[in-house]
């Protein structure tokens, strides 16, 4: 019989192999934008995007398709946008003089709508899904098509308004690996690829695990504890645009996460082999869905209005409101999956 101790040291493991695993990949992933010129073109958004969500990527492929385990594999989708919003609080505490939104650019809220598009379409599949009209067919709901298409005409109309700027960015950084070859590069973001991806296969079983032990629903450990470990990488980019005082690749990068997570959640659906993902979810995940919802739109406010004033002199208002719904969706997700396999 497995214990407590185990598990909670297999779950550890994880978390290591992903932080350490997900920095060199962030590294190297933008090391290969850069040498391939692809640092300001649609294809290195995507190849970012794919870089930090890597982990929700191969944990979601694994709980659909081989473990079975759907509320995972949703928890894990949805626990990471609420995660990733909680980022832009920590992101104050590191800001001096004012907070963090109100540095950014107001055209950031483009992606935050395009975000509240998606997390709320995400949500619509779940309700329908509560009501036996998940099923587009026998194998896909009707969500899913809907999702990538929307994903496809969000990433092309920020590419286009946001060209210009990502083109300059790219120039202006340095290379930090202008003595290895292409060829090197790759094969390091390879091998750290490979790393984070057998760490995100392993985490479906782990968090199912720590369900069973500790008695707590599949929901509620693939929302608080999967979603943390995968957003690992999301947190070290963001930090690290902070730290160059790049704050709006920071926040972008943010949106943009979340953005492609939703995208992993249609995966997800196209990989679940006993039918429309969204008819075996828990009705608890919507919770997630409205608190993304309320994070985002609350970011988007900050950003339009721009508000300059330090509560406490530790950050924002909005950071604080981001962390009090973190809490809050963490206290209502573990009460709402309480039960096993809830």
């Amino acid at each position: 019989m497995i214990t407590a101790v185990l598990v909670w040291g297999q779950f550890a493991i994880c978390v290591v192999v992903i932080a350490i695993a997900g920095v060199k990949l962030t590294e190297y992933g933008d090391a290969i934008a850069d040498k391939t010129g692809m640092g300001g073109t649609w294809v290195g958004l995507v190849l970012i995007a794919t870089v930090t969500s890597l982990p929700e990527l191969a944990a979601g492929i694994t709980a659909s398709a081989v473990a079975l385990l759907p509320n995972i594999a949703a928890g894990d989708v949805l626990g990471s946008c609420v995660y990733n919003l909680a980022i832009l609080a920590i992101l104050d505490l590191f800001t001096r003089n004012q907070p963090v939104l109100a540095l950014a650019r107001r055209e950031h809220v483009l992606s935050g709508g395009f975000g509240l598009v998606l997390i709320g379409l995400a949500g619509l599949g779940l309700i329908a899904g509560q009501a036996g009209l998940s099923g587009f067919s026998d194998r896909v709901s009707w969500i899913t098509p809907l999702l990538i298409i929307v994903y496809i005409v969000a990433i092309r109309s920020l590419h286009r308004f946001q060209e210009q700027e990502i083109e300059q960015f790219t120039e202006e950084e340095p290379d930090r690996y202008a003595e290895r070859s292409l060829r090197e590069i790759g094969t390091r973001y390879a091998i750290a690829a490979g790393f984070v991806i057998a760490a995100g296969i392993w985490l479906p079983y782990v968090s199912e695990d720590i369900a069973a032990v500790m008695g707590w629903g599949e929901s509620f450990t693939g929302t608080l504890f999967t979603a943390l470990s995968t957003s690992l990488p999301e947190l070290v980019v963001t930090l690290s645009a902070l730290r160059i005082g790049a704050i709006d690749m920071a926040v972008g990068n943010i949106f943009g996460s979340n953005m492609f997570n939703i995208l992993v959640l249609a995966v997800d659906d196209l990989f679940y082999l006993p039918g429309p993902i969204y008819a075996d979810l828990a009705l608890g995940h919507l919770t997630s869905v409205l608190a993304a919802m309320t994070m985002t739109g609350a970011v988007v406010v900050a950003l339009y209005f721009r508000p300059r004033v330090r509560v406490l002199r530790l950050g924002g208002w909005v950071s604080f409101s981001l962390i009090g719904l973190f809490a809050l969706n963490s206290w209502l997700m573990f009460h709402l999956g309480s039960t096993p396999h809830g």
